[in-house]
């Protein structure tokens, strides 16, 4: 039986073969890029489950910067990117405000 996805061709054209090599770097920075998103965002979520008001504050200052470059990268939308950023700055500022 035949495995699920077909067999792909290797490009004739140099141009091509150019563009499938760049497409694996580019692909792979893309993951790196979006990985150190979603651990950012992760990072500040876990602090504010603690109730650490200094290190969600600092953890959340950094996360911004990635959010922002990410965005501007175009590898998640820059409206995910304000979505996040809000949600959590209300976490923070809540979990500053508690205390």
């Amino acid at each position: 039986m035949a495995s699920g996805k077909p067999k792909k061709k290797n490009p004739r054209l140099a141009s091509g073969r150019k563009r499938v090599r760049q497409d694996v770097k580019i692909n792979a920075a893309n993951t790196s890029l979006r990985s150190k998103y979603r651990t950012a965002v992760k990072n500040v979520e876990k602090a504010v489950l603690a109730g650490d008001k200094t290190k969600s504050a600092e953890l959340f200052a950094k996360m911004q910067a990635v959010v922002d470059t990410v965005a501007d990268k175009g590898i998640f939308h820059k409206n995910k990117a304000a979505r996040d950023k809000s949600r959590l700055a209300t976490k923070v500022k809540a979990l500053a405000l508690a205390a």
